[in-house]
């Protein structure tokens, strides 16, 4: 099987309402879909970067009767205060050695979030309405340690303020009758997120105490880096600093890699534009070149920095 695009949500800030939608948690996971062809099953993410043997808990068809099938979900894994966590699950996503992988599967349990089914029994199903799909979900898959599906709610307004009394990320609402463009992005989708995330490219950072304490960031607009914002907390250990000022000082340059200057570059040092980071924050400060209130470093992550773009 070749691997697809997913079809995707628009953002909004307005929770539908009636009858023909339905609202589902938005985990902090990874996206990601399961082929199985009735010999093996891969694992691709919404970029069709294949992440098979990163979840070796996965690779076994037996939580699912049909004989073949394209399954869409989240993978997600929990911090110790029991929520989802970016970061963490990045612990497991980003694994490019096959030889960690058993010990990074000990140290962090993982959970397939399954919400939709795209080709089921040999024939593609992505024409069919949501309903119909969720129906065979519901009849085909067979929930596990590691296999879930995710559930309904009719009230999309009570659930986003049960998300956000959990400082959780947000909800998907989905309209029932809607099919799965393959690829596209609609508002048949719409995601309601408690707060902001956005991946941005590292810049610069700045040193105490022999480790970086906050690194500089921007996103490219017209081909140049714009600074969006100094970010010196989040959810990285010790050992996570200690590892970043490694990597960051391996591509050290002496040139400011951001087009616009700002008092925050004072004692900063430089690196080549090469690493990009996922960033939480709480709202957009709206001026003329915007930058992050709030911002919190969740992990970092394997995308072009030119594709980390104002939007």
């Amino acid at each position: 099987m070749e691997p697809i695009l997913p079809f995707e949500p628009l953002v909004s800030s307005i929770v539908p309402t009636g009858d023909n939608w339905v609202h589902q948690v938005k985990w902090d996971g990874v996206r990601m879909l399961s082929y199985y062809n009735a010999n093996e099953i891969k694992l691709f993410n919404r970029k069709k970067h294949e992440r098979t043997y990163q979840y070796p808990e996965l690779l076994t068809p037996s939580y699912c009767k049909a004989n073949s099938f394209i399954v869409d979900g989240e993978i997600i894994a929990l911090a110790s205060d029991g929520k989802p966590s970016f970061h963490e699950v990045m612990r497991r996503d980003g694994i490019r050695v096959t030889s960690r992988v058993p010990q990074a599967a000990q140290a962090v349990p993982i959970t397939y979030m399954i919400f939709d089914m795209i080709w089921c029994n040999g024939e593609w199903i992505n024409n069919k309405p949501l309903h119909e799909r969720q129906q065979l979900l519901n009849d085909m898959i067979l929930p596990n340690e590691h296999i879930q599906l995710v559930t309904n709610h009719l009230d999309g307004n009570a659930l986003l303020e049960a998300i956000r009394s959990k400082d959780m990320e947000g909800i998907v609402s989905k309209k029932l009758d809607s099919h799965y463009s393959l690829g596209s992005k609609d508002g048949r989708w719409i995601k309601i997120k408690n707060y902001g995330d956005i991946i941005a490219v590292i810049g610069g950072f700045r040193m105490e105490g022999g480790v970086v304490k906050a690194i500089l960031t921007g996103l490219y607009r017209e081909g140049k880096l714009i600074f969006i914002g100094k970010v010196g907390t989040g959810k990285l250990s010790s050992a996570d600093w200690r590892e970043l000022t490694e990597r960051l000082v391996a591509i050290e340059t002496i040139h400011c890699p951001f087009a616009n200057q700002r008092d925050e570059f004072k004692n900063a040092r430089w690196v080549l534009p090469l690493l990009t980071v996922k960033i939480q924050y709480s709202e957009w400060r709206q001026h003329e070149n915007r930058t992050m209130r709030q911002p919190s470093i969740q992990a970092f992550v394997d995308k072009p920095p030119m594709q980390c773009l104002f939007e």
